[in-house]
């Protein structure tokens, strides 16, 4: 093979031309990552802004939901004789204690199902009207001109020992969903499947609150059967 000789001028000139273009690539390597990361950074940031936070106004008025829910399902279950507590309207109705029991077990079951699926569910779409959403649950929840079968694990069946235990279990479980609304973040960030299409954790912590109105209504429902106990 023919060798062409090199000066070592040119050697130098070559060792210089090959040290520079080592340096413009480590450049061009460190400004793509660099546009790389800001990049990363400007997506992230960009979904932290288009994600909406529960306010301290939105949350006020879920707790207050809660209480007055809390309240109502109290007074209307307040004093009632075991043969009121146990009264059917008919075979395939309730009594007020199932429809208590009812309360307790749905509230630990929804709470729950937020805690530890919904806060790891995915994202909802950009832009969701969470108002309308809002005010559906609020809307939708407590009616009951349609009626509903309950799922099959939160069907009645004397889980908490007796109509006392469970007042006494909803009381405990409902304190715990005031806490879970006080102290948890990012209640706007994910969305999970329900009835009424798809729920956030704030909108599932208005849910548990309209559920418990719900049934507070089919609890006067069977008191004001003309054959419920008189005492």
């Amino acid at each position: 093979m023919l060798r062409i000789p090199v000066s070592s001028i040119e050697a130098r000139k070559a060792g210089r031309s090959a040290a520079t273009y080592d340096k413009e690539r480590k450049k061009m390597r460190t400004k793509s990552l660099a546009g790389v990361l800001m990049a990363l950074f400007l997506i992230v940031g960009a979904a932290r802004a288009a994600a909406q936070e529960v306010t301290q106004a939105e949350k006020d008025k879920a707790l207050q939901y809660l209480e007055t829910t809390k309240k109502n399902v109290l007074e209307a279950t307040k004093g009632l004789s075991e043969a009121q507590w146990n009264f059917k309207p008919a075979p395939d109705r309730w009594s007020v204690a199932q429809v208590m029991e009812h309360i307790a077990a749905a509230e630990d079951f929804i709470r729950e199902m937020v805690k530890e699926k919904l806060m790891t569910a995915p994202a909802g779409e950009p832009g969701r009207d969470v108002k309308k959403t809002d005010d559906a649950v609020l809307a939708m929840v407590p009616d009951r001109t349609n009626k509903a079968q309950a799922p099959e694990p939160l069907v009645p069946t004397n889980r908490f020992g007796s109509a006392e235990g469970s007042v006494k279990h909803f009381v405990e479980t409902r304190a715990a969903t005031e806490d879970f609304l006080k102290t948890a973040t990012g209640l706007r960030d994910h969305v999970t499947d329900s009835p009424l299409g798809k729920l956030d954790g704030y909108e599932f912590v208005l849910f548990i609150a309209a559920h418990s109105e719900r049934h507070t209504k089919q609890i006067n429902e069977v008191k004001a059967d003309p054959n419920f106990p008189k005492k």
